[in-house]
């Protein structure tokens, strides 16, 4: 499959980046894992992440899911992580615009605002400061959205 990947400059100041979109078929995994009732919908969302270990949105909800604040670390971390490799896939070069009103960015956001929460949760203050600034870096309408 051939990715589309977005890096524009932008009249109204730095590039924007945005991701190419995840399969049709992790999408629709991911859907049918966060419809499952609560008691499965856990597994069913960590099994995506496993079947699709480079679908960040999946990481993130995974996190929001988890059983406790280490393991919502873990994930959100990771998909974190997984999205820089990402973006500099798609061109960013550790600047520039990745919003939220682009779907394809929002797991990618998701995660890097679920690790700022799950730092908070697990005393990282410095980790949550960063990641809070890296989000209005990378979206300065954050709080608006």
């Amino acid at each position: 499959m051939s990715e589309r990947h977005t890096f524009e400059l932008s009249g109204e100041g730095p590039p924007e980046t945005v991701l190419a979109p995840e399969p049709t078929e992790a999408r629709e995994a991911l859907a049918a894992a966060l419809a499952e009732p609560p008691g499965r919908r856990r597994d069913a969302v960590a099994d995506v992440a496993a079947g699709w270990p480079g679908y960040l949105d999946a990481w993130a909800r995974l996190g929001a899911l988890a059983r406790d604040d280490a393991e919502a670390y873990a994930c959100f971390r990771t998909g974190y992580h997984r999205g820089l490799d990402r973006l500099r896939q798609s061109g960013w070069r550790g600047s520039g615009y990745v919003r939220w009103r682009h779907e394809e960015n929002r797991g990618f956001l998701r995660a890097l605002d679920g690790l700022r929460r799950a730092a908070a949760a697990i005393g990282e203050v410095a980790e949550e400061e960063r990641c809070d600034d890296f989000l209005h870096q990378l979206d300065p309408d954050w709080d608006r959205r």
